[in-house]
């Protein structure tokens, strides 16, 4: 149906039960992109870690947009690639010291704002600096995150108890426990 050469978009099929990829690309961006910022330190590798995790929605959105909650699919995503990257930055970095190379420095200035605790939290165990974005960044339940991490609650409860106890001892400071 062509109305003046152009095809109207309600004939473009719309998959019963999603939500429009657009709209939930607006809706859920920035939350992703600051949990990127909050894993990786970097401005620049938080907007590739959110959109590579929203790519990857896209691609399956008809899958995706059916899950009961695509947003934490898509943090779930961008967390586990944020593990990724930093294995091959490590690598890198490492590469660059035998070599005795300067490294770069990433002088956006934005991901810390001259606090230290995301750094240290970038220096946690995986899993642990995940919890610990996910619950103090995103705000997200205990029960959230676990369905975003695709674990059980006593496992986030565990990993927050041990990344809020490490990083008290290291930034010499006592941490509320917060009811784990």
């Amino acid at each position: 149906m062509e109305q003046g050469g152009l095809s109207r978009v309600s004939d473009v099929p719309i998959i019963k039960g999603t939500e429009d990829f657009d709209v939930f690309y607006q809706r859920e961006y920035s939350g992703v992109l600051g949990l990127g910022v909050a894993l990786s330190g970097s401005r620049e590798t938080a907007e590739e870690l959110a959109q590579d995790a929203f790519l990857a929605a896209y691609r399956d959105w008809d899958r995706i947009g059916r899950l009961e909650r695509p947003e934490a699919w898509v943090r779930r995503a961008a967390a586990n690639r944020s593990v990724s990257t930093f294995r091959r930055l490590r690598t890198e970095a490492k590469y660059r010291f035998r070599l005795a190379e300067p490294m770069g420095t990433d002088d956006s200035g934005d991901a810390s704002s001259g606090i230290d605790v995301w750094n240290e939290v970038r220096r946690l165990p995986a899993r642990q600096a995940q919890v610990i974005a996910l619950t103090y960044f995103a705000d997200l339940s205990r029960a959230e995150v676990a369905e975003t991490l695709q674990c059980s609650v006593d496992t986030v409860k565990t990993h927050l108890r041990r990344a809020r106890r490490t990083l008290a001892e290291r930034l010499g400071a006592s941490l509320e426990d917060g009811g784990t």
